[in-house]
């Protein structure tokens, strides 16, 4: 595993990747929220699951008027599942938002209570909650405990990105992509951030 060098910025670490260095004087990185409540973020991805930027945006107005801009485990647990509906969450989702309330009520899946798990201990940790898969996970590590060496190549928009900026749009496997990243380690989160900037531009 990478370790972060302290005597070198981030960002001067990933311009040793010219393509890199490119992106980084074009674009910001995509924001990070500095105090994201955890819970809330777990159910803002599983709502962003499968659904177009717009469309989530949306859905995630309706629900949280629902839940009267609380979003905890004790406030979707006692929301009508019929209201939660009809603010646009499929049934399965419900369960799935659901199923993150009562983990988060049994398990102390905050930043505090995951700080000496491994990237990859949270991972499995959070895919016990039915719902939760990789992607939900890798954002969960991203953007809310904030590790800074997350590539999330189960987005379409990082995998999308990586592929017009390194081989004309054309696709790329996995395991190319693993390799292209691998000179941006230990920053690939910080990376991701500037592809997703990129891609959406």
């Amino acid at each position: 595993m990478s370790v972060p060098d302290p005597d070198r910025d981030p960002e001067a670490v990933l311009r040793d990747d010219p393509v890199m260095a490119g992106v980084i004087d074009r674009r910001e990185p995509h924001p990070l929220d500095p105090n994201p409540d955890e819970y809330e973020r777990l159910c803002v991805s599983i709502i962003n699951q499968q659904l177009s930027t717009a469309s989530a945006a949306a859905v995630r107005e309706r629900v949280f008027d629902v839940l009267g801009g609380e979003v905890t485990p004790e406030t979707v647990l006692a929301a009508s599942k019929d209201d939660l509906r009809n603010a646009g969450l499929s049934r399965t989702k419900v369960d799935y938002v659901e199923n993150a309330a009562r983990a988060f009520q049994e398990r102390n899946l905050t930043r505090e209570g995951l700080a000496d798990y491994t990237n990859e201990d949270v991972r499995r940790e959070l895919t016990r909650i039915k719902g939760v898969g990789d992607w939900t996970a890798r954002m969960y590590l991203m953007f809310v405990l904030q590790r800074p060496d997350v590539l999330p190549l189960g987005d379409l928009a990082v995998r999308r990105g990586i592929e017009q900026l390194y081989n004309d749009g054309e696709a790329l496997s996995r395991a190319e992509m693993r390799a292209i990243a691998d000179p941006w380690r230990p920053y690939r989160s910080l990376a991701s951030r500037y592809i997703w900037a990129e891609y959406e531009a």
